[in-house]
């Protein structure tokens, strides 16, 4: 199956019929012998018949025209069974979930419903009545859970998108085990109405996909507030933006770093952390203890009240239709009590407030996606302890309200996949994107389990998103720089680095700290072009943003010498008097970097 902007583009020209695209996916299916990997599939032709039907009706500026995806039995599709793994809960939706109505809007065409770890409990793709999906990289290893099918799906090359659930890393465990990109998005980004509950607070509707892209165009049809979903929230979805050009990534300390014991899965981290130097990244190290405190919370806590609340009548109806390992982790133990879960909660809150200033000041933290790979005799000589590992840089993320991307890192010649994670405050889902595409792009991997080479990445528009206002920075404010948080925190995406025009000065003020630059326009003939970034900001954020300028600055418009304009900081001419001129360092980077020299 080849990367989705390839089969929407085939489409559009008219060089490949969107029938010919889907009989493909079944063909492939066939091919690859797999019947774990579906519960339901949909007849090949009633697929047919509505991929001739979307051809009559032409694109429409449909951005999914003809794609064809596979959805976790966990989501509701008309016309299909939603199983959650388990037979006896199985009922026929009447409507798509929200999700699944908007990816048809955009034009996709879903072919069945993948398998899972029964009612969205597991992290490894084992707990399913329905058989167990093999790995497409090595049927020896797990291939991950709770999303299991759609990862195999994509893997596989099936179908180029599909949709998982996330809600304790059942987005990310999978492509990290099978080479994948899994993108587990805000909480209340995507609706989750037409979902099956496993922690009704912290799920969420996840994407796989060969590409940081792909996942990217699958997300933004899927975006969106939504009435029915009582957790939906309004949130920027943003755009697939250039990551800046100097990051700042923390990592666990090296004595927070767990591999299981694997020396592969060591290796494989400690090349990601050199690619994130070689691209130019700052690397800081993290106590990760606070964030392993609260993935504990997720199953020793109140939350696994939720999983029971989901399953509830059918635990009293017919308990023994459930997986016996998935009653001992639902129904196990007596359920926290009342004082227990607000006892949780503020702890979760203390926490949350020390993980906030840990991540402050940091483009994202890139995690292992999972200590190492897991075998099936390891998981099934210990269902739970082998589960529970899969889950250690995972269980976190949703809890804390952090967005979080995987990505590809490395692939063994014995087909051992490894991936890493970066995760950011909720709301940076397009900058983590920007991220985690030049990293894939660094690895040269294949796609999946395809062989398939990386297709070069796409040229990325340099200018704002739309409903963005464009602002030059060029102090503090810089990516890596040590204000730079107080943009990415109000939404900010860096979107080109460019230079002024010849005729600024730069000035370092004194009495402030950190020092503050203070750019200066002066008779053409009189200045030089200094080094500035352009970044985007929401409305509202740029207002707020600006109203924290302090006094001698203020916002004008900046020539650039592209030939565009931009909002951008000034100084008052009054203020440099006293100000040691350093415009011959072309920028506020140089200069601080002359400093540093200075006092080595």
């Amino acid at each position: 199956m080849p990367q989705l902007t390839e089969i929407i583009t085939a489409h559009r020209r008219g060089t490949r019929t969107i029938a010919e695209t889907i009989a493909a996916s079944y063909a492939r299916l066939r091919e690859h012998g797999d019947e774990a990997i579906f519960i339901s599939l949909k007849p090949e032709a009633e697929a047919l018949a509505e991929a001739i039907r979307l051809q009559d009706e032409g694109p429409c500026e449909r951005p999914l025209w003809g794609v064809p995806v596979a959805v976790k039995d966990n989501i509701d599709v008309a016309g299909l069974p939603t199983t959650a793994a388990c037979p006896a809960f199985a009922y026929e939706p009447q409507r798509d979930a929200t999700a699944v109505a908007r990816l048809r809007a955009a034009g996709a065409i879903v072919i069945g419903k993948t398998n899972l770890d029964q009612f969205a409990t597991g992290l490894n793709g084992t707990r399913s009545p329905y058989g167990v999906p093999r790995n497409a990289l090595r049927p020896d290893l797990v291939p991950g859970g709770s999303s299991s099918g759609s990862a195999c799906a994509v893997a596989a090359g099936i179908v180029p998108i599909a949709l998982g659930t996330d809600t304790a890393g059942s987005g990310r465990v999978p492509a990290a085990l099978q080479n994948l990109v899994g993108l587990k998005p805000s909480l209340g980004l995507v609706s989750t109405a037409g979902v099956v509950p496993a922690c009704r607070t912290l799920d969420c509707v996840s994407v796989f996909a060969l590409t940081v892209e792909d996942a990217w165009l699958a997300l933004e049809a899927i975006a969106g507030p939504d009435a029915q979903d009582p957790f939906s929230r309004m949130m920027p979805t943003g755009r697939l933006g250039a990551a800046p050009p100097h990051l700042r990534i923390g990592v666990p300390r090296p004595e927070d770093r767990d591999f299981a014991g694997d020396a592969y899965a060591a290796q494989s981290f400690a090349g990601a952390i050199e690619r994130v130097r070689a691209l130019g990244g700052d690397v800081v190290t993290l106590d990760m203890t606070p964030f392993h405190e609260v993935a504990r919370l997720l199953y020793d806590g109140p939350w696994v009240a939720e999983r029971w609340l989901a399953i509830r009548e059918l635990l009293e109806r017919d308990p023994e239709a459930i997986l016996p390992v998935t009653r001992q982790v639902i129904a196990g133990k007596p359920l926290p009590g009342a004082a227990d879960a607000f006892a949780a909660r503020y702890r979760l809150a203390e926490l949350a407030v020390i993980a906030k200033a840990a991540l402050q000041g940091l483009d994202a933290l890139m995690v292992p996606s999972v200590p190492r790979a897991a075998s099936f005799a390891e998981m099934a000589a210990d269902p739970i302890g082998a589960n529970s590992m899969l889950g250690r840089y995972t269980n976190f993320v949703n809890l804390l309200d952090l967005c979080a991307l995987a990505v590809p890192a490395t692939l063994a010649a014995d087909g051992q996949a490894s991936g890493v994670t970066f995760i950011a405050p909720a709301g940076r889902d397009a900058a983590l994107a920007g991220i985690g595409r030049v990293f894939h792009a660094a690895s040269g991997l294949s796609l999946g389990a395809t062989g398939e080479p990386q297709p070069p990445l796409a040229q990325l528009p340099a200018k704002a998103p739309d409903g963005m206002i464009e602002i030059a920075v060029v102090g503090a404010h810089l990516s890596g720089m040590p204000l730079n948080g107080e943009l990415t925190g109000l939404g900010g995406v860096f979107v080109r680095a460019v230079t002024t025009t010849a005729d600024y000065r730069l000035f370092a003020l004194p009495g402030s700290s950190p020092t503050r630059p203070g750019l200066l326009r002066v008779h053409e003939g009189d200045g030089a072009s200094i080094s500035v970034e352009i970044w985007a900001l929401p409305v509202e954020g740029f207002g707020r943003f600006v109203a924290g300028i302090p006094s001698p600055l203020g916002v004008t418009t900046l020539a650039l010498a592209d030939g565009t304009r931009s909002k951008g900081f000034i100084v008052e001419a009054a203020a440099v008097a006293e100000a040691r001129d350093v415009t011959h360092h072309g920028g506020w980077r140089a200069y601080c970097a002359s400093l540093r020299s200075s006092a080595a």
